[in-house]
């Protein structure tokens, strides 16, 4: 009596426990069981059991390199909240670009109201806008760096406000310790009031900007030179640079928009660096499955054609600084159309109501070959269905033989 019903029951127990053929996760080939080769019985086609399959989740943001090699970007490291400052330090040395300011310390960054965070988690950073100065004093501002460092990485900032006005020259930026041998990549950065986001690279000798990449910027000239020598040394050290065509990409007009997003895509291949407005971020970013090539054309993009990317740019620490006056829009004042000189400006505080960062997070994705070997992690759906394949293998195993010898 036993013999007679155990084929039934297991035949059942395997229907109710295989996998569906149709669910698939691309890379992983471990559903290899030959259920062709099981007839189900009318009876249990007629009335199968009550059954509930979990689709498994589809991951969107599929990236491809120029050889077709898919790959994705895969969260890193999150800076945001109440936590941000926790993984920066804090620069307290004198300003290398010779601007007219105090970088001061953590302690004195958070009992200034200078750095802090929000109710609602907006990171704060700010020059002083409250001190009435001497002519010729520094006023006290922020400037910090990540404590870790990054070699290549999709690096995506979302912020409400960036500095800027008259005599301020903010930026946000990424550099190795090693300047200018480990390369420097300014995503933002301006002075006084433009309306136009400048992006630069600042290398050793022998990397060019392909003029000839698609991106939306344009390569200016410095001194009737065009700018597409990266070379620190060349053209009076300005590097290589691009302008953002859009008004939205600085200044007033960035923030009118309620601010926006700021991209940076690093890798073997390109160096390119994307603005959206507040309207205009794409929904992937939002996901937080982030998909480059979906954006559209970069502002600015250095190819890896003419510059040996690996050997220029390395170990990186992404910056936020705010300085004032300095070796650009210091000597930049006078024909900036802001009024009297930038000593002079440095005096009133009311002057530096704008001279703020507001930041909602800064989000690292690291790069991720797809391949047909996927490593699983312990714990995950993906490991424990193939936990499940021995199982469901040796049950087959039991109910073939079962069978046969019935």
């Amino acid at each position: 009596m036993l013999l007679s019903i155990l084929p039934t029951y297991l035949l059942a127990l395997i229907l109710t426990i295989r996998p569906q053929p149709s669910y698939s996760v691309p890379g992983l080939d471990i559903w290899n069981v030959p259920s062709s080769k099981i007839i189900t019985p009318d009876w249990f086609a007629r009335n199968p059991p009550s059954i509930q399959y979990r689709e498994l989740e589809k991951r969107d943001g599929t990236n491809y390199n120029p050889d077709g090699t898919p790959f994705l970007w895969l969260p890193e490291d999150e800076y945001s909240g109440k936590n941000f400052f926790d993984d920066f330090d804090f620069f307290i040395w004198d300003d290398p670009t010779g601007g007219m300011v105090n970088y001061i310390n953590r302690t004195t960054a958070f009992e200034k109201n200078l750095a802090y965070v929000t109710d609602d988690n907006k990171v704060v950073m700010r020059t002083d806008n409250t001190s009435t100065l001497e002519r010729g004093q520094h006023r006290n501002s922020v400037r910090i760096n990540t404590k870790k460092t990054y070699t290549t990485g999709l690096f995506i900032l979302d912020l409400d406000k960036a500095p800027y006005g008259c005599a301020i020259w903010p930026a946000f930026w990424s550099t190795g310790f090693n300047w200018p041998a480990e390369g420097e990549i300014d995503i933002l950065e301006g002075v006084h009031d433009n309306e136009h986001n400048q992006i630069t690279w600042h290398t050793t000798q022998g990397c060019l900007y392909d003029e000839n990449a698609t991106f939306t910027g344009t390569i200016p000239e410095h001194n009737g030179v065009l700018s597409t020598d990266c070379w620190n040394q060349a053209n009076q050290g300005t590097g290589c640079d691009v302008i953002e065509w859009s008004r939205a990409s600085y200044g007033p007009f960035f923030e009118a928009q309620g601010g926006g997003v700021l991209a940076m895509k690093w890798d073997e291949n390109d160096i390119s660096v994307w603005s959206f407005f507040r309207a205009a971020i794409p929904k992937d970013i939002t996901a937080g499955t982030p998909n480059p090539s979906e954006w559209g054309l970069p502002s600015a993009r250095l190819m890896s054609t003419m510059c040996d990317i690996p050997k220029h740019f390395a170990r990186h620490t992404v910056v936020f600084d705010i300085t004032l006056c300095g070796a650009w829009a210091g000597a930049s004042y006078a024909t900036s159309g802001c009024p009297g000189t930038c000593d002079e400006r440095l005096i009133h505080p009311e002057n530096f109501e704008t001279a703020i960062w507001h930041i909602n997070s800064l989000k690292v994705y690291r790069k991720q070959l797809l391949s047909g070997n996927v490593t699983v992690a312990p714990g995950s759906s993906y490991g424990s269905m193939k936990a499940q394949t021995a199982i469901i293998s040796l049950v087959i195993a039991v109910a073939v033989a079962i069978m046969i010898s019935i």
